[in-house]
């Protein structure tokens, strides 16, 4: 497994000792700052946190962001609950950083799909590609914009 290096000094990616100590794996971690939400963003890995800084930055607070921390097995009724409790009109929202023939999106679209009906799920992701990068930081840093920007929008 490998970590992004700009992880890890991330103070948002830390826990305090006290969930060291008294907590367990989160197969889905909650948004614990969003009651009632515009749309529920689902997202998975170092996104997440990238999400989170954006929404602070624009005041988003009508976006609740839930990360699956575990796929297999899917934690279908965790995952069904936490969207429940943001409110059932609100949108989905699947946010991935890998282009999309790579990535979690091909596994979790049927269970998705299964966990709620007939209710749409907008994804974003990077256009289908051979590489998992682009090979230029400036382009990476213009599509992570892009991406955060989509998901806010």
């Amino acid at each position: 497994v490998f970590t992004p290096k700009s992880m890890l000094r991330a103070v948002h990616a830390c826990s305090d000792v006290e969930e060291l100590a008294s907590g367990r794996f989160q197969q889905v971690v909650p948004d614990t700052v969003v009651g009632e939400a515009k749309a529920v963003i689902l997202c998975s890995g170092k996104i997440a946190h990238e999400l989170r800084e954006a929404r602070a930055k624009r005041g988003a607070d009508d976006r609740a962001i839930v990360t699956i921390e575990q796929f297999y097995p899917f934690p279908g009724q965790l995952l069904s609950d936490e969207i429940d409790r943001h409110g059932r009109d609100c949108k989905i929202v699947w946010v991935q950083e890998e282009p999309s023939n790579m990535g979690a999106l091909s596994f979790l679209r049927p269970q998705l799909k299964t966990l709620v009906g007939n209710r749409h799920i907008t994804t974003i992701k990077r256009y289908e590609s051979s590489s998992p990068a682009t090979g230029s930081s400036k382009a990476h840093k213009m599509e992570q914009e892009t991406l955060i920007q989509l998901a806010f929008s």
